[in-house]
């Protein structure tokens, strides 16, 4: 709770992940994925009430372990590839009983995001009487630096001329969503239909170090190195 407005945090975690299957559940440094969200999550001096979405037993049952509510199963057809994270959120909403003012989402791929981070995230939050806040980092890698190829495999107008010889320290900075935090309010979440509104929306800036999304195998490998040198 902040100012007397409760908050909500959701987790959501399917079973079906293609490109590293099970990573959800998958151990990382000794702990399955997931419980580096929950335990961060419930750990946080703000958030009321912590809960799992899943249509997936086993990810089910390691929630519980680790102390997360999952008070209900998420149905088949909100568990494809082709589900937005928003109706996911959504469909939440309508199914608790109780109400709150503001709903955070917690991806469970963003294990390195810290109890600090959430925190500070929530208080930046209220600081900016936001409608939205989403999480950020500092690009790994310039776009300027970036173009699409087509079969030929021609570099010519690759690169804006502006750009051709600088150094990359001297680009200007570019920063990505991390996909570590999203808040917004409820009201809000339920008219738009998005964390994204177009009015009122500020960044959170994260490190990197705490902004490895985890998709493929490389990246759990990343996370892994991570946790050994900057936890």
């Amino acid at each position: 709770m902040y100012n007397n407005k409760k908050i909500l945090a959701i987790i959501p975690a399917r079973g079906g992940s293609k490109r590293l299957p099970r990573k959800n559940v998958l151990n990382l440094a000794n702990k399955p994925l997931i419980a580096w969200s929950i335990e961060s999550a419930k750990n946080s001096k703000y958030i009321d009430k912590l809960i799992l979405s899943s249509d997936d037993e086993e990810i089910i049952n390691v929630a519980k372990k680790f102390g997360c509510e999952v008070p209900f199963v998420r149905p088949k057809e909100l568990a494809q590839d082709e589900t937005r994270s928003i109706d996911v959120v959504l469909h939440t909403l309508k199914t608790l009983k109780e109400n709150y003012d503001y709903v955070i989402l917690l991806q469970p791929t963003s294990p390195l995001r810290t109890t600090k981070d959430i925190d500070k995230a929530i208080e930046f939050y209220f600081e900016k009487e936001a409608t939205s806040v989403i999480g950020v980092c500092e690009m790994e890698h310039s776009p300027l630096w970036a173009n699409t190829l087509d079969e030929t495999m021609s570099m010519e107008n690759f690169l804006d001329d502006k750009y051709n010889n600088s150094r990359s320290q001297d680009l200007p900075t570019f920063y990505r969503i991390n996909g570590a935090f999203y808040m917004s309010t409820v009201d809000s979440i339920v008219k738009n239909e998005t964390f994204f509104v177009k009015e009122n929306i500020f960044a959170f800036l994260m490190s990197q170090e705490h902004s490895v999304d985890i998709d493929t195998k490389l990246d759990f490998i990343v996370a892994e190195v991570v946790l050994k040198n900057f936890k």
